[in-house]
């Protein structure tokens, strides 16, 4: 039986930043998952849509709590030998033989873990348990979203070993914060079947480490045109200095990367939808909108009617209809 065997901690990334795309990120992608989902599955969600962003955040939460978290939300391909996102297993059962629990724990495994959180919204589609069914349905989108993070498959998580050390809070968390307003939330993509889900997860873990290029490159070609006191502004913490990128920096970084995060936000929203569509597709099609048949709930269909067409027409933020930032823009 082989085992992947890593020497040395300096290459093992046991804990990554903690805010994985950021709450403004995660909320905003399983808000906009819902609307690309069928009549037969949205209502249901809709109905719970203000709790499913909010809670869409606490697996990152959770970390603080469990120490065996923080490894089911990315994977350090490099430490799993070259080419490792064409040749590592499609299958948990695959992948524990080959490197066993510890390598895993140690590099990270969030394609695997979707797969496992997949089968238990399967599981909660058929209990007909609806508290189940809107657990496993937020955490399975948290997962995949932070597989869509360039920086969550690669040991350099943070920029830590290039000298770009605050990297993965800039891409996924500051930058959409200042951006979100330039940014094109609607999608044509429908949720549909996926017939082979595994595979659908590692495409975007690829997809994620052809970005990885780019993100550091940008970013040091960015920093010529900054001098160290433009580029980074420092605080005292706890105490303790602390530096982060300045605010012009990170538009000039944005700009540099184009529409990219803007992009795989809107990936992960479609694959989340997909997700949850397949899940409940291979629950045998659970009825989810018994509860919604009377006309006490026409005032929510009105609602999630014109949610839908501002959706459709990327006027969510216009009209405030995007929950993470509603109260949010004061100069609005």
């Amino acid at each position: 039986m082989k085992r992947l065997i890593v020497i040395g901690s300096v290459l093992i990334a046991t804990f990554i930043i903690c805010s994985s795309w950021g709450f403004l990120g995660h909320r905003t992608i399983h808000q906009l998952a819902v609307y690309e989902l069928p009549p037969s599955m949205r209502m249901f969600f809709h109905h719970n849509l203000n709790e499913m962003v909010k809670q869409s955040v606490r697996p990152d939460q959770r970390r603080n709590q469990d120490k065996e978290e923080a490894p089911k939300h990315y994977i350090d391909l490099e430490l799993y030998g070259d080419s490792a996102a064409w040749k590592m297993p499609l299958k948990w059962e695959d992948a524990l033989k080959k490197y066993g629990k510890d390598s895993l724990n140690h590099c990270g495994y969030v394609p695997y873990y979707v797969i496992t959180m997949k089968d238990r919204l399967t599981a909660a589609f058929k209990s007909g348990n609806k508290d189940s069914m809107l657990f496993y349905a937020i955490d399975l989108g948290h997962y995949i979203s932070d597989a869509h993070v360039p920086l969550h498959v690669s040991e350099n998580y943070d920029g830590q070993l290039t000298g770009q050390k605050g990297l993965h809070s800039l891409w996924e968390s500051m930058i959409p914060e200042l951006e979100i307003q330039q940014y094109d939330l609607r999608s044509k993509h429908k949720a549909h079947y996926l017939k082979h889900p595994e595979r659908n997860i590692w495409k975007a873990i690829r997809q994620s480490q052809k970005l990885l290029h780019d993100i550091f490159e940008q970013e040091k070609e960015v920093s010529k045109s900054f001098t160290e006191g433009e580029k980074y502004r420092v605080q005292m913490r706890y105490g303790k200095e602390s530096k982060s990128y300045t605010s012009a920096f990170a538009k000039a970084y944005s700009a540099r990367l184009g529409k990219t995060i803007n992009q795989r936000l809107i990936s992960s929203a479609n694959l989340v939808a997909d997700f949850w569509y397949t899940s409940w597709m291979d629950a045998g099609c659970p009825n989810l909108n018994k509860e919604f048949q009377s006309a006490d709930f026409d005032k929510e269909k009105e609602e999630l009617k014109t949610e839908y067409e501002a959706f459709r027409k990327n006027k969510l933020l216009e009209k405030k209809l995007l929950i993470s930032r509603q109260g949010y823009d004061k100069e609005d």
